[in-house]
């Protein structure tokens, strides 16, 4: 118990040292929050709030917590519980595959904690992930009555995001049919999904009205190491350290087990169900917009890549656990959060800068943010931590929550805090919004020193101009 409680207050440390969260999305969802306490008071025209049964327990916790302490602590409390929640989840996870506690892997199991679905701040689809896998833990072995404990972690994954919840309840299902299949006629399910992803894939690409796209880069590099390219390239160089270190570590396994007449056997179930994810990567679109009426569903591929890094662990974890396995990925994790302080540190100047911009303007002024990320990043969403500074300031008019249709907090035509369009909010955020006299007045916020991104000013548009006429476009690398 000692040893929990020390590494869950070490894996909250990132949670706590800079003054903001730097986790993209996340700033969108402590904004709409903000919202939401004005919507509850009356003081946001044309906004409400729409019950919905997914997507939504993030920002319930967050709204309810702000209730209580105020929305920079809740922020601190919500996102605590969330990591807590994904850590242990996929701890007990692998620990139920492997039956025996994986401590040599807590190091690749902190870093996926903070790895590209928190950094992106895709909190509820993080938090979803977090439950499904203590559903996992519990249903894996499941006999008799056990399974009735996961029914609670299964409606609150849903809650959630549903992808987590599919993803629980799809596995589920996959190891009982798998179970009930003699010999070589287990291959038929992972060839069944993969076949399944194939014609989703043939479908989405053949149905120009859902703008389905694949622009991901090489699938290959999608295998769950991914997860640990945040800001820059030497993420991406950490990141294949990382997976070429574990390829060494399974290497080295075999052979040690060249023996034994079945060395593959403990490694066979995580392998596949590895596989079957590597495949729902590759093929499933990256984006898509199911109405033209409504938000995006986006970087699918790269948030599944998620379940591909838990499934890799669970590989890893049947591994013969050996004090090099904790050190070599040890010093990896060092190196992981070390460049995740000084980036996240250099995202909180920026918002410091944007909130000593807004400090003076008059409550309810009208913003539009044009912030582009450094060109080597993987963390492009970083205009939202301007919004964020808005809070008790201005009101973000490019909000894209609201007019996405896919939130708690929803917006009629016409409403003076945030535009009703899905589309306009989406050229707002890129420069490319030619405003209009009903939009005004309106200000833009941008970087104005291509030396400092960190650096802001701010302006009023003008009728007829684009919106992101002014601004630094960081140089291509």
């Amino acid at each position: 118990m000692a040893a929990v409680f020390a590494i869950s207050a070490l894996l909250l440390v990132p949670c706590w040292w800079q003054w903001h969260i730097e986790a993209a999305d996340l700033a969108s969802h402590v904004y709409n929050a903000w919202l939401a306490q004005l919507i509850e008071k009356g003081q946001a025209p044309g906004l409400y709030i729409a019950r919905q049964w997914n997507n939504v327990l993030f920002d319930v916790l967050l709204l309810r917590t702000a209730n209580f302490v105020g929305i920079a602590v809740a922020e601190k409390i919500a996102v605590s519980i969330c990591v807590l929640i994904f850590f242990w989840g996929v701890f007990a996870f692998i620990r139920t595959v492997m039956e025996q506690p994986p401590w040599f892997l807590t190091p690749c199991v902190a870093m996926l904690a903070y790895g590209y679905s928190f950094s992106m701040g895709f909190m509820n689809y993080y938090l979803s992930l977090g439950l499904a896998c203590f559903g996992l833990a519990i249903l894996w072995r499941a006999r008799r009555f056990e399974w009735i404990a996961a029914i609670p972690l299964a409606f609150l994954a849903l809650l959630a995001h549903p992808i987590g919840f599919l993803w629980l309840v799809g596995t589920i299902a996959y190891l009982r049919v798998r179970t009930k299949l003699p010999g070589w006629w287990k291959l038929a399910l992972p060839l069944s999904a993969a076949c399944t992803f194939a014609a989703v894939r043939l479908y989405a690409s053949h149905r120009p009205a859902l703008m389905a796209d694949w622009d991901r880069g090489p699938f290959y590099l999608y295998n769950g190491a991914d997860q640990l390219a945040l800001y820059g390239r030497r993420y991406a160089t950490l990141a294949a350290a990382a997976f070429f270190l574990g390829l060494i570590f399974v290497a080295l396994d075999f052979y040690q087990r060249r023996h034994e007449s079945s060395p593959w056997k403990s490694f066979e179930l995580a392998l596949e169900l590895y596989l079957v994810t590597f495949c729902a990567t590759v093929l499933l679109p990256e984006n898509l917009r199911p109405s033209i009426y409504g938000g995006w569903i986006g970087l699918l591929s790269s948030r599944l890549t998620t379940i591909s890094a838990i499934l890799g662990l669970c590989f890893l974890g049947c591994l013969k656990p050996r004090r090099w396995h904790l050190a070599g990925f040890g010093v990896c994790a060092i190196i992981f959060f070390a460049f995740l302080y000084q980036d996240t540190g250099w995202l909180n100047r920026l918002e410091a800068n944007a909130e000593k911009l807004v400090a003076d303007l008059p409550v309810g002024t009208r913003v539009v943010v044009t912030i582009d990320a450094p060109p080597d990043s993987r963390i492009t969403f970083i205009g939202h931590s301007v919004e964020r500074a808005c809070i008790g300031h201005c009101f973000s008019y490019a909000n894209y929550e609201p007019a996405s249709g896919e939130f708690r907090v929803r917006v009629r035509e016409g409403s003076p805090v945030v535009t009703s369009s899905t589309d306009a909010a989406e050229d707002m955020a890129s420069g490319e919004y030619e405003v209009d006299d009903s939009d005004l007045p309106l200000k833009q916020i941008y970087q104005c020193d291509g030396r400092d991104l960190t650096k802001l000013c701010i302006r009023d548009l003008v009728a007829g101009e684009m919106n992101g006429r002014m601004g630094v476009q960081p140089a291509a690398p």
